[in-house]
């Protein structure tokens, strides 16, 4: 079942957007007088066919599902010595050579559009996010250095507000690619009533971080942690050391002796390590503080000994947040977003030329499958923003200066523009000779990429 849902999520993700990019092409050449013959979903074979409309534009599904193509009346492709003076007006070679830019353009632009489409959407609905709240940080790290002691909420990055768990992580990825220094907005949480606090400014650097350690924990790895449930009691053992203390089901504990207690690991850890030790419990009981002392008793574990007041915890799940937004401010944001995943692809892309960046970056077909699948299944905001993503991803590729690319048909048509003619035929030919060994090669990797994933 499962490995059905992968399929059906790849197939529904990858043929909507091979669907919209070609769209971009036929609807902008259609705009601009030029004959289209066929719309393919798909490469190769044609295995199903309908003809529609006053040009009669066939409508196909080609036999290998992996992109798409616009055929157009076209003088390198076809021949059209017999064809009349009004025909020949709608032939491809014969436009203008912005016209010609316009209409290749028009795909990638289709999907950078889809995927601000879908930001903005997204955004405006919203969906419950984890805040970015920090779990205890360990000393050695660069966000102990910075400041952070753990249990203080970060409410932007570099001047730019961020609400979501998420939003930190994506803030902090660009900063580390371009090798900034971040700086982060804080609220540091009191044991007093919930929202107090005082806000602070610190200064994080990635020095100790580059652009490979990108493919693992880079938050983790400079000392910030998502700070799991606050240590809430949800269950207090009548015969315990907790209950004796006077601690009651619905207190919230937020310090230990005095040190702010970032999450419920936090609060376990403490407890845990202090067997036999007295503590000074802080917290809160129906909004107001209070303080209890108990003393944890020695229990014994496959770890050792450890320290017990018999509670549960009424969750360990971290702090959520709505996270959404108007319809205008929702597409300024989904275009953000948009430009910002392009420069930060074309910036990936560069590393792994100069090798600050590993190639098993370069995904295909099997390890896109399964992400689809995996996002699908997570919900429909996860799959919808896989779908953005990806989008971006094919318009940036589709964009890059590569023969046979639409970018590389681009490159081909400004050169036209600065010299005033058509690049030479045998120039042409030995570009696209090229950009089809290029295209090769990256399969290749990627598919090479795609079986070592799935192995390992």
């Amino acid at each position: 079942m499962a490995l059905l849902q992968t399929i059906l999520a790849f197939v529904v993700a990858l043929g909507s957007l091979v669907i919209i990019h070609e769209l971009g092409h036929y609807v902008v050449a259609r705009l601009c007088g030029v004959k289209v013959l066929r719309f393919s979903v798909g490469m190769g074979k044609i295995v199903f066919s309908r003809k529609f409309g006053p040009d009669q534009t066939e409508w196909a599904l080609s036999i290998l599902p992996l992109g798409g193509y616009v055929k157009m009346l076209d003088a390198r492709e076809q021949d059209v010595s017999g064809l009349s003076a009004q025909e020949l007006k709608r032939e491809f070679t014969g436009q203008s050579v912005w016209r010609r830019m316009a209409i290749v353009a028009a795909g990638p632009l289709a999907n950078f559009a889809l995927a601000i489409l879908l930001f903005a959407g997204l955004y405006m609905h919203g969906e419950m996010e984890p805040t970015p709240r920090v779990r205890t940080v360990a000393e050695h790290t660069a966000a102990y250095q910075a400041g952070l002691r753990g249990t203080e909420l970060i409410t932007a990055v570099n001047g730019e507000p961020v609400q979501t768990w998420n939003e930190l992580r994506w803030k902090v990825m660009q900063a580390v690619v371009d090798k900034a220094p971040v700086q982060l907005d804080v609220r540091r949480l009191n044991s007093g009533p919930a929202g107090s606090g005082l806000l602070d400014t610190v200064k994080l650097s990635t020095e100790g971080l580059g652009a490979k350690d990108l493919e693992g924990d880079y938050l983790g790895k400079l000392g910030i942690k998502l700070a799991l449930g606050k240590p809430i009691l949800g269950k207090v053992d009548p015969a315990g050391p907790a209950m004796k203390a006077g601690l009651l089901v619905g207190d919230q504990i937020t310090a230990i002796n005095g040190a702010p207690i970032a999450d419920s690991t936090a609060f376990i850890a403490t407890v845990g390590a202090s067997a036999g030790k007295p503590l000074t419990l802080t917290g809160l009981r129906n909004g107001n503080i209070f303080t209890a002392d108990v003393t944890p008793e020695a229990q014994s574990s496959k770890d050792g000994t450890i320290g017990r007041i018999k509670v549960e915890l009424s969750s360990t799940m971290p702090e959520m947040v709505l996270s959404s937004s108007p319809p205008l401010q929702a597409l300024a944001k989904g275009a953000k977003r948009t430009w910002d995943s392009s420069v930060l692809t074309l910036k990936m892309l560069g590393k792994m030329i100069v090798g600050e960046l590993s190639w098993k970056n370069i995904t295909g077909p099997i390890t896109i499958a399964d992400y689809a699948g995996q996002t699908a299944r997570i919900g429909a905001f996860s799959y919808l923003s896989f779908i953005a993503f990806i989008s971006i991803s094919l318009g940036v590729m589709n964009l890059l200066p590569i023969p046979v690319l639409d970018g590389g048909h681009l490159l081909y048509y400004s050169l036209e523009v600065l010299t005033g003619r058509p690049i030479p035929e045998r120039v042409g030919a030995i570009a696209q000779r090229a950009g089809i060994g290029i295209l090769m090669t990256l399969m290749m990797v990627a598919m090479f990429n795609d079986i070592v994933r799935l192995i390992f």
